[in-house]
């Protein structure tokens, strides 16, 4: 049979009307069979990785912005870090590079076991002027050649007077860069020390 578009709607309100009327009579459709959503169980204990973990906060180390770090600590190896939401700067959030910190010292054997990359040094090297080989040298060495460094350079470059005669007190030969790293206290304390060693080249690192 052929079924023109005024039939079609017509047969359309029919069954509209008729629908409607049996639902005002107390007939309505049956409710359609919803299942309950599944309930997201609890992680079991043992898959949390930094439930018996020590927090320390922590700054990332890699630029000058600051963003706050919380390290998770277990029996002296750090096992997680992410991003501190108590942080005014960063609240949280870090980037690719800061999101990446933990394979900074850590990275992964064949059986997914985290380990110390070979990479990392944990000892002074030392080249001497000439020379092509690398010497292991110990840290209070390393402090002892820093420091009778920075004394003989200030020495040998410290000027009273310059050109014009004037009083400045300073040696233009040493540079120093602050360090994220330190609080605001511990950078005012580099700031007086560079001051009363002449230094007048110092900046900071966040200054990007």
């Amino acid at each position: 049979m052929k079924v023109t578009r005024r039939k079609f709607l017509a047969v359309s309100g029919a069954a509209a009307l008729a629908s409607s009327a049996l639902f005002k009579l107390g007939c309505p459709p049956p409710d359609p069979v919803v299942d309950d959503p599944p309930v997201d169980e609890p992680p079991e204990l043992e898959d949390i990785r930094i439930q018996y973990a020590h927090t320390v906060s922590s700054i990332c180390s890699f630029c000058g912005v600051g963003c706050g770090v919380l390290c998770y600590e277990e029996d002296g190896k750090i096992v997680s870090v992410e991003g501190d939401p108590d942080h005014p700067i960063s609240e949280g959030a870090l980037c690719s590079k800061g999101a990446a910190l933990f394979n900074k010292y850590y990275e992964y054997d064949e059986k997914g076991n985290a380990i110390v990359t070979p990479q990392r040094i944990t000892q002074v090297h030392y080249r001497a002027p000439g020379a092509s080989d690398w010497e292991v040298k110990d840290w209070d060495w390393a402090i002892q050649e820093i420091a009778r460094r920075i004394k003989d350079t200030r020495d040998e470059t410290f000027k009273e007077k310059n050109a014009a005669g004037q009083t400045v007190n300073r040696s233009e030969a040493l540079a120093w860069i602050g360090s994220a790293k330190c609080n605001n206290e511990e950078n005012y304390l580099y700031r007086k020390f560079v001051a009363a060693m002449g230094i007048v080249n110092n900046d900071h690192c966040a200054r990007l």
